[in-house]
C-alpha cells in the first residue's frame, strides 16, 4: 500500500496508537518499547502484514534530524548541572576518545572479517561508534533506574554529547570513501571546525535563548513551548550553516537553559517531555517501515558476528582506554561499557552513504540496522540485570528523584513558610524569574492587598507583598532568604508544616 494524502493521517495515528498501547503492555515484561516500535514499524511496511511501501531514504533522513533536535534537546533540559559537573571529565573522554576508538577497533575487524576495503570499515564502525541518546534516556528514565556514584549523570551526558562526534566521523569517512586519494589528515580541519563551532554556538544560543524566553511578554502560556521549540531549530539551523555540528549545538544550549531559571519553565519541560517520546516513537516507526526484512536476512549472520564484537570487545577495550586517567572500580566501568545501547542515530546516519550512492550503501544500512536491532535487544533488556549482577544500582526505595521528576512533581513540599516583602527589600521591582530562586523552592501564592495570586516568572516582587514559599527542606529556606536579600534579622517568620 502506497502512502498518499489521504490517508497518511489514518496510518499514522494507528501506528502511534498502536505503539502506545503495546508498549505499555510489553514494558511490564521487561521490552524495550523502542524495539517494540521498530518491530511495529517492519510490520506495517511493505514485508509486512501492513503493506506500506516506504523507500524514501531523504524524508527518513529527515525525519531523523528533526527527532533527534527534540530528543537530544529534552534530554539537555533534564540535566542537572551539578549532576553533571563532578563527571564532566569522563563524560566528554567517552564521548570523544571512546567514540573514536569503538569507531576504529570496529571498523579493523569488520576490515579483517569482510570484503569491505579500509575506508569502508571505518565508515561502518563510525556509524555504529556512538551510543544512542533516544535509546539510554528512554531505558534509563522510563525504568527508573538508579545508579552509584554518579554512573546516571556520566551515561546520560555521553550518549547526549557523543552524537556529534559520530556524526563528524560519518561525515569524515564517507567523504574518504567517495574520494580515495584523499588522507585522514585531509578531513581533520573539518573535525576542529565542527566542534568548536558547535560548542560556541551552542553556548552562545543558550544565552540568547535565556534573554529572549525572559523577556519577551507573550499573551499565552502554551506559546512559550513553540518560542523555545523554534530557538532550537534557530540554534541548529544557524550552527550547521557556519560549518558547526548542530548537534552539539542544541545539547549544550538545552543544557545551559535547563539550569537556569526560565519563564514557565514547568510548561516547556512538560511539552518537551512529551514531545521527546512521539519522535522516539516517530523515528523508529519511520526506520521500521523503511527496512526491508527480506533484504536483511543474507547479513543476519555477518551483522550478528559485528554486533557481538561492538558489544564485547571494541565498546568495552574504548571504556577501559578512555577512563584510564580517571580513580573508578572495575565494575563500574564494565557497566559503562554494557550501557552502549545502539538504537536510531546509527540508522539515521546509514542514510548518509545511500543518499551519496556509495557502492555497498545498501550492505551497510542493513548490517547497521541489525546491529541495532541486536543492541537494544541485547542491552536494552539487561540493564537492570546486570546492574544488580555488578552491585551499581540503589535499592528500589533508595531512588533519587531527577531534575525533571522533581521539578513537576505534585507532591506538596514539606515546609511552608511566609515571608513579607519591605519596602526597604533590595527585590522590590524585580521580575521572580530574576531572583535566582532555588531549584527545590518555589513561590506557590503571593498575598497582595488582601488577595491571593498565582505568580509566574514575569510577576514582580511589590513591596508589602507576603510570599507563600514551599520547600522540601529546611536547610533550603537560608538559600530563599539569600535570593530575596534579606537579613539574618529579618528571618523570623512562622513554620507552618
Amino acid at each position: 500500500m502506497n502512502i498518499t494524502i489521504e490517508n497518511i493521517i489514518l496510518i499514522g495515528s494507528v501506528l502511534l496508537l498502536i505503539s502506545i498501547l503495546a508498549g505499555k503492555t510489553t514494558y511490564r515484561f521487561g521490552i524495550p518499547t523502542l524495539l517494540l516500535f521498530l518491530t511495529i514499524g517492519m510490520l506495517a511496511g511493505s514485508d509486512g502484514i501492513g503493506g506500506i511501501h516506504f523507500d524514501n531514504p531523504k524524508i527518513a533522513q529527515f525525519v531523523g534530524v528533526v527527532s533527534l533536535n527534540f530528543i537530544l534537546f529534552s534530554g539537555g533540559l533534564d540535566t542537572n548541572w551539578q549532576s553533571v559537573k563532578p563527571v564532566l571529565k569522563e563524560g566528554i573522554m567517552l564521548s570523544t576518545m571512546g567514540v573514536l576508538l569503538t569507531a576504529v577497533g570496529l571498523g579493523y575487524f569488520v576490515y579483517a572479517v569482510t570484503d569491505f576495503d579500509l575506508f569502508e570499515s571505518l565508515l561502518l564502525g563510525a556509524i555504529v561508534s556512538s551510543t544512542d541518546a533516544a535509546a539510554v534516556f528512554s531505558i534509563l528514565r522510563g525504568k527508573n533506574l538508579a545508579l552509584k556514584k554518579n554512573l546516571r549523570p556520566t551515561l546520560e551526558l555521553e550518549s547526549g554529547s557523543n552524537d556529534p562526534m559520530a556524526y563528524v566521523l560519518t561525515i569524515a569517512f564517507l567523504t574518504l570513501v567517495q574520494f580515495p586519494e584523499k588522507n585522514v589528515l585531509s578531513v581533520l580541519p573539518i573535525f576542529v571546525l565542527q566542534m568548536v563551532l558547535g560548542g560556541v554556538a551552542g553556548f552562545l544560543f543558550g544565552k540568547l535563548s535565556k534573554v529572549i524566553i525572559n523577556r519577551i511578554k507573550l499573551d499565552f502560556e502554551g506559546l512559550y513551548p513553540v518560542l523555545t521549540i523554534a530557538l532550537m531549530f534557530m540554534t541548529f539551523s544557524a550552527t550547521d550553516f557556519i560549518g558547526g555540528n548542530g548537534f552539539l549545538a542544541i545539547y549544550i544550549c538545552s543544557v545551559y537553559l535547563g539550569n537556569q531559571n526560565l519563564i514557565h519553565k514547568r510548561t516547556i519541560m512538560r511539552m518537551f517531555d512529551g514531545l521527546a517520546w512521539l519522535m522516539q516513537i516517530v523515528l523508529f516507526l519511520t526506520l521500521g517501515l523503511l527496512v526491508f526484512p527480506s533484504e536483511i536476512v543474507p547479513y543476519m549472520g555477518i551483522g550478528l558476528l559485528i554486533s557481538l564484537f561492538l558489544i564485547f570487545v571494541a565498546r568495552p577495550v574504548a571504556v577501559m582506554i578512555s577512563l584510564i586517567p580517571f580513580k573508578m572500580k572495575m565494575r563500574r566501568r564494565f557497566y559503562i561499557s554494557w550501557v552502549g545501547l545502539r538504537g536510531a542515530v546509527p540508522i539515521v546516519f546509514a542514510t548518509y552513504p545511500l543518499l551519496a550512492g556509495i557502492e555497498k550503501a545498501h550492505m551497510i544500512f542493513n548490517i547497521v540496522f541489525f546491529v541495532s536491532l541486536t543492541s537494544v535487544l541485547i542491552q536494552g533488556s539487561t540493564l537492570s540485570i546486570v546492574a544488580k549482577w555488578l552491585h551499581v544500582g540503589l535499592p528500589e526505595n533508595a531512588k533519587p528523584l531527577s531534575p525533571t521528576d522533581e521539578l513537576l512533581s505534585e507532591h506538596p513540599k514539606a515546609v511552608m513558610r511566609e515571608i513579607k516583602v519591605t519596602e526597604s527589600c533590595p527585590v522590590v521591582g524585580l521580575k521572580i524569574v530574576n531572583l535566582n530562586f532555588p531549584k527545590n523552592a518555589l513561590i506557590a501564592m503571593i498575598q497582595r492587598d488582601g488577595n491571593y495570586l498565582t505568580p509566574n516568572g514575569m510577576t514582580e516582587i511589590e513591596a508589602n507583598d507576603k510570599l507563600v514559599v514551599l520547600t522540601d527542606k529546611l536547610e533550603i529556606l537560608e538559600k530563599v532568604y539569600d535570593s530575596l536579600r534579606l537579613k539574618r534579622e529579618k528571618r523570623e517568620d512562622n513554620d507552618l508544616e
